[in-house]
Protein backbone atom coordinates (compact mmCIF):
# COMPACT_ATOMS: atom_id res chain seq x y z
CA UNK A 1 0.00 0.00 0.00
CA UNK A 2 1.57 3.32 -0.94
CA UNK A 3 2.00 5.82 1.81
CA UNK A 4 1.19 9.79 1.50
CA UNK A 5 3.75 11.71 1.28
CA UNK A 6 2.36 13.96 4.10
CA UNK A 7 1.01 12.74 7.50
CA UNK A 8 -2.45 11.72 7.73
CA UNK A 9 -5.35 13.86 9.82
CA UNK A 10 -6.25 11.44 12.70
CA UNK A 11 -9.98 10.27 12.59
CA UNK A 12 -11.66 9.27 9.67
CA UNK A 13 -9.20 9.42 7.54
CA UNK A 14 -6.85 6.95 8.95
CA UNK A 15 -9.54 4.49 8.44
CA UNK A 16 -7.77 3.91 5.00
CA UNK A 17 -4.64 2.47 6.24
CA UNK A 18 -6.22 -0.42 8.89
CA UNK A 19 -8.16 -3.39 7.62
CA UNK A 20 -11.45 -3.15 9.62
CA UNK A 21 -14.31 -4.53 8.23
CA UNK A 22 -16.39 -1.61 7.29
CA UNK A 23 -19.31 -2.51 9.35
CA UNK A 24 -16.83 -3.03 12.28
CA UNK A 25 -15.95 -0.06 14.57
CA UNK A 26 -12.47 -0.97 16.28
CA UNK A 27 -13.10 0.89 19.67
CA UNK A 28 -11.01 -1.97 21.99
CA UNK A 29 -7.45 -1.56 20.71
CA UNK A 30 -6.41 -1.91 24.40
CA UNK A 31 -7.48 -5.67 24.27
CA UNK A 32 -5.75 -6.61 21.20
CA UNK A 33 -4.27 -3.80 19.32
CA UNK A 34 -3.98 -3.84 15.30
CA UNK A 35 -1.37 -2.95 12.61
CA UNK A 36 -1.75 -0.94 9.69
CA UNK A 37 -1.44 -2.25 5.92
CA UNK A 38 1.90 -0.99 5.23
CA UNK A 39 2.95 -2.80 8.14
CA UNK A 40 1.06 -5.79 7.01
CA UNK A 41 2.45 -5.57 3.60
CA UNK A 42 5.69 -5.92 5.38
CA UNK A 43 5.13 -8.98 7.88
CA UNK A 44 3.73 -10.78 4.66
CA UNK A 45 7.23 -10.32 3.00
CA UNK A 46 9.34 -11.35 6.03
CA UNK A 47 6.99 -14.61 5.68
CA UNK A 48 7.58 -15.49 2.19
CA UNK A 49 11.28 -14.46 2.80
CA UNK A 50 11.44 -17.28 5.39
CA UNK A 51 9.55 -19.41 3.05
CA UNK A 52 11.79 -19.24 0.29
CA UNK A 53 15.07 -20.45 2.20
CA UNK A 54 14.12 -21.53 5.18
CA UNK A 55 17.53 -22.15 7.09
CA UNK A 56 19.40 -18.74 5.42
CA UNK A 57 16.56 -17.29 6.78
CA UNK A 58 16.47 -18.92 10.35
CA UNK A 59 20.30 -18.98 10.90
CA UNK A 60 21.23 -16.06 9.42
CA UNK A 61 19.11 -13.10 8.12
CA UNK A 62 16.10 -13.08 10.68
CA UNK A 63 18.96 -12.20 13.26
CA UNK A 64 20.34 -9.33 11.16
CA UNK A 65 16.55 -7.92 11.33
CA UNK A 66 16.42 -8.85 14.91
CA UNK A 67 19.46 -6.82 15.91
CA UNK A 68 18.08 -3.54 13.86
CA UNK A 69 14.42 -4.18 15.35
CA UNK A 70 16.37 -4.21 18.77
CA UNK A 71 18.29 -0.48 17.85
CA UNK A 72 14.88 1.26 17.09
CA UNK A 73 13.01 -0.14 19.97
CA UNK A 74 15.45 0.94 22.18
CA UNK A 75 15.47 4.25 21.00
CA UNK A 76 11.42 4.96 21.60
CA UNK A 77 12.65 3.89 25.16
CA UNK A 78 15.61 5.48 25.28
CA UNK A 79 17.84 2.40 26.78
CA UNK A 80 20.88 1.11 25.68
CA UNK A 81 20.10 -1.93 22.66
CA UNK A 82 21.90 -4.68 24.98
CA UNK A 83 19.46 -4.35 27.62
CA UNK A 84 16.07 -4.63 25.33
CA UNK A 85 15.13 -8.29 23.66
CA UNK A 86 12.16 -9.47 22.18
CA UNK A 87 9.69 -11.61 24.39
CA UNK A 88 5.83 -12.82 22.55
CA UNK A 89 4.08 -10.76 25.42
CA UNK A 90 3.98 -9.04 28.65
CA UNK A 91 2.76 -11.88 30.48
CA UNK A 92 5.33 -13.71 29.08
CA UNK A 93 8.09 -11.33 29.74
CA UNK A 94 6.86 -10.90 33.64
CA UNK A 95 6.40 -15.00 34.17
CA UNK A 96 10.42 -15.14 32.62
CA UNK A 97 11.34 -12.58 35.26
CA UNK A 98 9.35 -14.29 37.97
CA UNK A 99 10.44 -18.04 37.47
CA UNK A 100 14.56 -16.71 36.71
CA UNK A 101 14.49 -15.13 40.13
CA UNK A 102 14.41 -18.18 42.31
CA UNK A 103 12.27 -17.49 44.89
CA UNK A 104 13.47 -18.96 47.70
CA UNK A 105 11.19 -20.45 51.04
CA UNK A 106 11.52 -17.14 52.99
CA UNK A 107 11.43 -14.67 49.88
CA UNK A 108 7.85 -13.21 48.56
CA UNK A 109 6.65 -11.37 45.86
CA UNK A 110 3.91 -8.41 46.28
CA UNK A 111 1.39 -7.76 43.48
CA UNK A 112 -1.56 -5.34 43.50
CA UNK A 113 -5.22 -5.46 43.36
CA UNK A 114 -5.96 -4.77 39.27
CA UNK A 115 -2.90 -7.28 38.09
CA UNK A 116 -3.40 -8.64 35.20
CA UNK A 117 -5.46 -11.90 35.66
CA UNK A 118 -2.73 -14.08 33.60
CA UNK A 119 0.52 -12.42 35.53
CA UNK A 120 -1.67 -13.71 38.83
CA UNK A 121 -2.15 -16.90 37.37
CA UNK A 122 1.78 -17.08 36.38
CA UNK A 123 2.33 -16.43 40.35
CA UNK A 124 -0.26 -18.98 41.61
CA UNK A 125 1.44 -21.57 39.23
CA UNK A 126 4.81 -20.51 40.68
CA UNK A 127 3.67 -21.03 43.99
CA UNK A 128 2.03 -24.41 43.58
CA UNK A 129 5.74 -25.45 41.72
CA UNK A 130 8.12 -24.13 44.03
CA UNK A 131 8.40 -22.06 47.10
CA UNK A 132 7.04 -18.17 45.73
CA UNK A 133 4.67 -17.10 48.38
CA UNK A 134 3.11 -14.26 46.75
CA UNK A 135 1.26 -11.29 49.10
CA UNK A 136 -1.19 -8.34 47.68
CA UNK A 137 -2.38 -4.97 48.13
CA UNK A 138 -5.60 -4.94 48.30
CA UNK A 139 -7.83 -1.99 47.38
CA UNK A 140 -10.52 -0.49 45.41
CA UNK A 141 -10.50 1.98 42.50
CA UNK A 142 -10.86 4.99 42.78
CA UNK A 143 -7.81 5.47 45.84
CA UNK A 144 -5.45 8.04 46.45
CA UNK A 145 -1.72 7.71 45.48
CA UNK A 146 -0.75 8.46 49.27
CA UNK A 147 -3.62 5.87 50.27
CA UNK A 148 -1.81 3.63 48.12
CA UNK A 149 1.80 4.03 49.03
CA UNK A 150 0.65 3.73 52.73
CA UNK A 151 -1.29 0.11 52.17
CA UNK A 152 1.83 -1.05 49.75
CA UNK A 153 4.38 -0.37 52.88
CA UNK A 154 1.86 -1.99 55.28
CA UNK A 155 1.78 -5.15 53.09
CA UNK A 156 5.42 -4.86 52.74
CA UNK A 157 5.66 -4.62 56.59
CA UNK A 158 3.53 -7.11 57.37
CA UNK A 159 5.67 -9.60 55.10
CA UNK A 160 8.82 -9.18 57.31
CA UNK A 161 7.19 -9.40 60.16
CA UNK A 162 6.49 -13.03 59.20
CA UNK A 163 10.28 -13.33 58.90
CA UNK A 164 9.60 -12.97 54.61
CA UNK A 165 12.36 -11.21 52.66
CA UNK A 166 10.19 -9.20 49.94
CA UNK A 167 12.07 -9.57 46.76
CA UNK A 168 9.79 -8.35 44.30
CA UNK A 169 6.80 -6.23 43.49
CA UNK A 170 4.90 -6.51 39.95
CA UNK A 171 3.32 -3.29 39.20
CA UNK A 172 1.61 -1.93 35.80
CA UNK A 173 2.19 0.99 34.04
CA UNK A 174 -1.66 1.46 32.76
CA UNK A 175 -3.85 -0.94 35.01
CA UNK A 176 -6.34 -3.03 31.93
CA UNK A 177 -9.18 -3.52 33.86
CA UNK A 178 -10.23 -0.80 35.09
CA UNK A 179 -8.27 1.31 32.22
CA UNK A 180 -6.24 3.77 33.93
CA UNK A 181 -2.74 5.25 34.46
CA UNK A 182 -1.24 3.54 37.08
CA UNK A 183 1.50 5.88 39.76
CA UNK A 184 4.14 3.84 38.30
CA UNK A 185 6.80 6.12 38.55
CA UNK A 186 5.76 6.66 42.37
CA UNK A 187 6.19 2.72 42.47
CA UNK A 188 9.66 2.50 41.21
CA UNK A 189 10.91 5.11 43.48
CA UNK A 190 9.63 3.44 46.65
CA UNK A 191 10.44 -0.11 45.63
CA UNK A 192 14.01 1.44 45.37
CA UNK A 193 14.03 2.79 48.93
CA UNK A 194 12.80 -0.57 50.42
CA UNK A 195 15.19 -2.63 48.48
CA UNK A 196 12.83 -4.32 46.55
CA UNK A 197 12.53 -5.31 42.99
CA UNK A 198 10.35 -3.66 40.67
CA UNK A 199 8.96 -5.51 37.70
CA UNK A 200 7.11 -3.30 35.37
CA UNK A 201 4.10 -5.03 33.68
CA UNK A 202 4.22 -2.35 30.83
CA UNK A 203 1.26 -4.20 28.40
CA UNK A 204 -0.24 -0.82 27.58
CA UNK A 205 3.33 0.95 27.91
CA UNK A 206 4.98 1.29 24.41
CA UNK A 207 3.60 3.38 21.49
CA UNK A 208 0.98 4.77 24.53
CA UNK A 209 2.84 7.41 27.06
CA UNK A 210 5.88 8.64 26.68
CA UNK A 211 8.86 6.14 28.47
CA UNK A 212 12.48 6.74 29.34
CA UNK A 213 14.27 3.82 30.65
CA UNK A 214 17.23 5.92 31.74
CA UNK A 215 15.00 8.24 33.93
CA UNK A 216 12.70 5.75 35.07
CA UNK A 217 15.45 2.82 35.95
CA UNK A 218 13.16 0.13 36.75
CA UNK A 219 14.78 -3.40 37.24
CA UNK A 220 12.42 -4.81 35.04
CA UNK A 221 9.82 -3.54 32.37
CA UNK A 222 8.27 -5.68 29.63
CA UNK A 223 5.82 -4.00 27.12
CA UNK A 224 3.44 -5.19 24.21
CA UNK A 225 4.16 -3.63 20.75
CA UNK A 226 1.12 -4.69 19.45
CA UNK A 227 -0.90 -2.93 21.59
CA UNK A 228 -0.08 0.29 20.92
CA UNK A 229 3.07 0.51 18.20
CA UNK A 230 1.06 -0.86 15.75
CA UNK A 231 3.47 -4.53 15.05
CA UNK A 232 1.60 -7.43 14.25
CA UNK A 233 0.43 -9.72 17.11
CA UNK A 234 2.21 -11.03 19.17
CA UNK A 235 5.46 -8.68 20.14
CA UNK A 236 7.07 -6.78 23.02
CA UNK A 237 10.11 -5.54 24.29
CA UNK A 238 11.70 -7.02 27.50
CA UNK A 239 13.82 -4.61 29.02
CA UNK A 240 16.47 -5.06 31.61
CA UNK A 241 19.66 -3.26 32.90
CA UNK A 242 22.76 -4.96 32.60
CA UNK A 243 23.11 -4.29 36.85
CA UNK A 244 20.22 -7.17 36.71
CA UNK A 245 20.86 -9.45 33.06
CA UNK A 246 22.83 -11.88 35.75
CA UNK A 247 19.08 -12.94 37.17
CA UNK A 248 18.20 -14.38 33.59
CA UNK A 249 19.65 -17.56 32.71
CA UNK A 250 16.82 -19.00 30.98
CA UNK A 251 13.99 -18.05 28.81
CA UNK A 252 10.57 -19.96 28.52
CA UNK A 253 10.73 -22.39 27.01
CA UNK A 254 14.18 -23.01 27.76
CA UNK A 255 15.94 -22.82 24.48
CA UNK A 256 19.09 -22.72 23.08
CA UNK A 257 20.63 -20.02 25.08
CA UNK A 258 20.29 -21.47 28.67
CA UNK A 259 23.06 -19.66 30.41
CA UNK A 260 23.87 -23.13 32.91
CA UNK A 261 25.05 -22.49 36.39
CA UNK A 262 28.51 -23.69 37.66
CA UNK A 263 27.17 -26.86 38.44
CA UNK A 264 25.27 -27.74 35.84
CA UNK A 265 26.52 -30.45 32.75
CA UNK A 266 28.04 -28.23 30.23
CA UNK A 267 25.18 -27.96 27.02
CA UNK A 268 25.80 -27.78 23.72
CA UNK A 269 26.44 -24.20 21.72
CA UNK A 270 23.04 -22.80 20.12
CA UNK A 271 22.48 -24.83 16.52
CA UNK A 272 22.28 -21.24 15.13
CA UNK A 273 25.61 -19.37 16.74
CA UNK A 274 27.56 -18.27 13.96
CA UNK A 275 31.11 -17.73 14.85
CA UNK A 276 31.31 -14.97 12.06
CA UNK A 277 28.54 -13.06 13.69
CA UNK A 278 28.57 -9.49 16.05
CA UNK A 279 29.60 -10.88 19.27
CA UNK A 280 26.21 -10.16 21.73
CA UNK A 281 26.29 -10.82 25.09
CA UNK A 282 24.59 -13.94 26.89
CA UNK A 283 21.74 -11.95 27.52
CA UNK A 284 20.78 -11.07 23.90
CA UNK A 285 21.85 -14.57 22.52
CA UNK A 286 19.69 -15.65 25.57
CA UNK A 287 16.95 -14.78 23.81
CA UNK A 288 17.35 -14.31 20.25
CA UNK A 289 16.30 -17.55 19.30
CA UNK A 290 13.56 -19.16 21.93
CA UNK A 291 12.43 -22.58 19.88
CA UNK A 292 11.11 -22.61 16.20
CA UNK A 293 8.40 -20.24 16.62
CA UNK A 294 6.93 -17.46 14.50
CA UNK A 295 8.95 -14.46 15.35
CA UNK A 296 8.32 -12.32 12.30
CA UNK A 297 6.34 -9.76 14.45
CA UNK A 298 9.50 -8.44 15.95
CA UNK A 299 11.20 -7.53 13.03
CA UNK A 300 8.30 -5.44 12.13
CA UNK A 301 9.01 -2.77 14.44
CA UNK A 302 11.56 -0.94 12.18
CA UNK A 303 8.12 -0.95 9.41
CA UNK A 304 6.25 0.21 12.17
CA UNK A 305 8.07 3.17 13.06
CA UNK A 306 8.17 4.30 9.78
CA UNK A 307 4.84 3.92 9.56
CA UNK A 308 4.14 6.30 12.92
CA UNK A 309 6.67 8.42 11.88
CA UNK A 310 5.31 9.46 8.02
CA UNK A 311 1.61 8.06 8.30
CA UNK A 312 0.86 9.53 12.33
CA UNK A 313 3.43 12.58 12.20
CA UNK A 314 5.21 11.17 14.85
CA UNK A 315 5.01 9.43 18.66
CA UNK A 316 4.33 12.64 20.84
CA UNK A 317 1.13 13.56 18.01
CA UNK A 318 0.19 10.14 18.48
CA UNK A 319 -0.03 10.17 22.39
CA UNK A 320 -0.75 13.48 22.56
CA UNK A 321 -4.24 12.63 20.22
CA UNK A 322 -5.09 9.42 21.90
CA UNK A 323 -4.62 11.07 25.35
CA UNK A 324 -7.12 13.98 24.36
CA UNK A 325 -9.75 12.00 22.46
CA UNK A 326 -9.65 8.94 25.66
CA UNK A 327 -10.67 12.39 28.12
CA UNK A 328 -13.28 13.79 25.46
CA UNK A 329 -14.61 10.31 24.83
CA UNK A 330 -14.70 9.29 28.93
CA UNK A 331 -16.99 12.51 29.55
CA UNK A 332 -18.92 12.15 26.39
CA UNK A 333 -20.13 8.39 27.57
CA UNK A 334 -20.15 9.98 31.35
CA UNK A 335 -22.43 12.51 30.32
CA UNK A 336 -25.00 10.45 28.15
CA UNK A 337 -25.07 8.07 30.91
CA UNK A 338 -25.39 10.41 33.61
CA UNK A 339 -22.35 8.56 35.47
CA UNK A 340 -18.96 9.34 35.80
CA UNK A 341 -15.14 9.14 34.46
CA UNK A 342 -12.92 6.39 37.11
CA UNK A 343 -10.36 8.99 38.54
CA UNK A 344 -8.89 9.87 42.03
CA UNK A 345 -11.15 10.92 45.01
CA UNK A 346 -12.03 14.61 45.80
CA UNK A 347 -9.55 16.04 42.66
CA UNK A 348 -9.17 19.54 43.43
CA UNK A 349 -10.83 22.39 40.82
CA UNK A 350 -8.77 22.59 38.01
CA UNK A 351 -6.43 19.35 39.25
CA UNK A 352 -5.30 17.15 36.29
CA UNK A 353 -6.16 13.37 37.08
CA UNK A 354 -3.00 11.52 36.58
CA UNK A 355 -5.63 8.22 36.61
CA UNK A 356 -6.71 9.40 33.14
CA UNK A 357 -3.32 10.55 31.52
CA UNK A 358 -3.41 7.72 29.27
CA UNK A 359 -5.53 6.61 25.93
CA UNK A 360 -7.97 4.35 27.87
CA UNK A 361 -11.06 5.87 29.82
CA UNK A 362 -13.31 3.76 32.39
CA UNK A 363 -16.79 4.63 32.53
CA UNK A 364 -19.26 3.79 35.49
CA UNK A 365 -22.57 2.19 33.88
CA UNK A 366 -26.02 2.92 35.68
CA UNK A 367 -26.25 -0.36 36.93
CA UNK A 368 -25.45 -1.01 40.91
CA UNK A 369 -24.11 -4.21 42.54
CA UNK A 370 -25.63 -4.98 46.21
CA UNK A 371 -27.00 -8.40 47.51
CA UNK A 372 -29.99 -6.14 48.93
CA UNK A 373 -33.29 -5.36 47.59
CA UNK A 374 -33.19 -1.64 47.90
CA UNK A 375 -32.19 0.46 44.67
CA UNK A 376 -29.40 1.94 44.79
CA UNK A 377 -29.83 6.26 44.19
CA UNK A 378 -28.49 7.45 40.87
CA UNK A 379 -28.67 4.08 39.24
CA UNK A 380 -30.77 2.96 36.44
CA UNK A 381 -31.31 -0.85 37.77
CA UNK A 382 -30.29 -2.12 40.70
CA UNK A 383 -28.30 -6.43 39.86
CA UNK A 384 -27.16 -8.95 42.98
CA UNK A 385 -24.18 -10.08 42.40
CA UNK A 386 -25.13 -13.05 40.80
CA UNK A 387 -26.79 -11.42 38.28
CA UNK A 388 -23.67 -9.27 37.47
CA UNK A 389 -21.85 -11.47 35.22
CA UNK A 390 -24.52 -12.18 33.27
CA UNK A 391 -24.96 -8.53 32.86
CA UNK A 392 -21.86 -7.41 31.33
CA UNK A 393 -21.70 -10.63 29.19
CA UNK A 394 -25.58 -9.81 27.79
CA UNK A 395 -23.89 -6.42 26.83
CA UNK A 396 -20.65 -7.50 25.63
CA UNK A 397 -22.44 -10.08 23.56
CA UNK A 398 -24.85 -7.82 22.52
CA UNK A 399 -22.56 -5.22 21.42
CA UNK A 400 -20.61 -7.88 18.63
CA UNK A 401 -23.69 -9.29 17.83
CA UNK A 402 -26.30 -6.35 17.37
CA UNK A 403 -23.93 -3.48 16.57
CA UNK A 404 -20.98 -4.78 15.45
CA UNK A 405 -18.40 -3.52 17.55
CA UNK A 406 -17.37 -4.21 20.83
CA UNK A 407 -15.42 -2.65 24.59
CA UNK A 408 -15.00 -4.63 27.75
CA UNK A 409 -17.44 -4.20 30.47
CA UNK A 410 -16.92 -5.38 33.75
CA UNK A 411 -17.72 -5.55 37.81
CA UNK A 412 -15.62 -3.02 39.99
CA UNK A 413 -16.42 -2.40 43.32
CA UNK A 414 -20.66 -2.04 43.85
CA UNK A 415 -20.81 -0.88 40.16
CA UNK A 416 -20.68 -2.11 36.51
CA UNK A 417 -18.11 -0.47 33.99
CA UNK A 418 -17.05 0.11 30.99
CA UNK A 419 -13.46 0.31 29.16
CA UNK A 420 -12.68 3.22 26.31
CA UNK A 421 -9.43 2.72 23.84
CA UNK A 422 -8.86 6.04 21.94
CA UNK A 423 -6.93 5.94 18.97
CA UNK A 424 -5.94 7.71 15.75
CA UNK A 425 -8.68 6.48 13.60
CA UNK A 426 -11.42 6.93 16.10
CA UNK A 427 -13.17 10.49 16.81
CA UNK A 428 -15.54 11.92 19.52
CA UNK A 429 -18.56 11.22 17.52
CA UNK A 430 -17.67 7.20 17.69
CA UNK A 431 -17.54 7.03 21.55
CA UNK A 432 -21.20 9.51 21.43
CA UNK A 433 -22.83 6.96 19.32
CA UNK A 434 -21.50 4.34 21.76
CA UNK A 435 -22.65 6.30 24.79
CA UNK A 436 -26.35 5.63 23.44
CA UNK A 437 -25.56 2.08 22.35
CA UNK A 438 -24.81 1.48 26.25
CA UNK A 439 -27.73 3.86 27.37
CA UNK A 440 -30.23 1.50 25.57
CA UNK A 441 -28.38 -1.84 26.99
CA UNK A 442 -28.48 -0.93 30.24
CA UNK A 443 -31.90 -0.16 29.81
CA UNK A 444 -32.59 -3.76 28.43
CA UNK A 445 -31.04 -4.35 32.06
CA UNK A 446 -33.21 -2.63 34.15
CA UNK A 447 -36.25 -4.28 32.36
CA UNK A 448 -35.19 -7.47 32.74
CA UNK A 449 -34.79 -8.36 28.96
CA UNK A 450 -31.17 -10.03 29.23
Amino acid sequence: MTIASEPTPFGKPMLKYWAFDPSYKNLNNGSFGAHPLPVRDVHRAFLDLADKRPDTYIRKLHADYLEQARIEVAEVINAPKDECVFVKNATTGVYTVLYNLKFQADETAILFDGVYGAVEKGAVSLQEHGTLKYRKVKFTYPIGEDELEKRFREVVRKAREEGLKVKAAVFDIIVSNPGLRFPFERFIRVCREEGILSVIDGAHGIGHIKLDMSILQPDFFVSNCHKWLYTPRSCAVLYVPKRNQHHLRSTVPTSWGFIAGDASPATGASVLKDPSSPQKTPFEELFEFVATTDDSPYVCVPAALKFRREVCGGEDAIIAYNEKLANEAGDAVAKILATEVLQEPDLKPGEVSNMRRCAMSTVRLPIAVADGTDPVPGAMATISVDEASRAFAFIQRTLMQEYDTFVPTFQHGPWLWTRLSAQTWLEKSDFEWLGGVLHELCGRIARKEY
